[in-house]
């Protein structure tokens, strides 16, 4: 009988900074400034984000590892940080239709790590500010946690 390798939870921390203005044009310039308040300031604003992903996977027999870091570092400055590292995400093709509020930066984000092919995405957390965080467990399901304290 073959010994069954553990499965380890993984989280990583990343730092990028960009700027944005939350504006719906929809909306009229005072609905605007109710809506979003400073944050639609016409000429935008910037963030520090840091992003922590979680990602899971057997730990391997070899390496000792759910997966090589390394790895994992080159995806993230391929995938991440040549799109959203000092950018205007309200530029950027993905944010075209949509506000790009941390919300939607957190699954577009999460979008392109499950693309990741060496471990599997289970979180995307962002800290936009001190007093801002958002978790993101993908769109088809909500997290164990998240359901249990519903």
């Amino acid at each position: 009988m073959r010994k069954r390798e553990p499965h380890v939870f993984l989280s990583r921390r990343y730092q990028f900074s960009a700027s944005h203005r939350l504006h719906v044009d929809a909306l009229s310039p005072d609905e605007n400034r109710a809506t979003f308040g400073k944050c639609n300031n016409p000429y935008g604003h910037g963030h520090d984000y840091t992003i922590q992903l979680t990602l899971s996977g057997p730990v391997d027999p070899v390496t000792g590892m759910v997966t090589n870091l390394a790895d994992l570092d080159a995806f993230a400055a391929r995938e991440m940080f040549a799109r959203f590292d000092h950018a205007n995400l309200n530029m950027l093709e993905c944010f075209r239709d949509l506000v790009p509020t941390t919300e939607n930066l957190a699954a577009e984000i999460w979008r392109i790590f499950a693309e990741y092919p060496h471990a599997t995405l289970e979180r995307v957390r962002i800290e936009e500010t001190s007093k801002n965080s958002f978790d993101y467990f993908g769109a088809s399901s909500l997290s164990k946690t998240a359901v249990s304290n519903l």
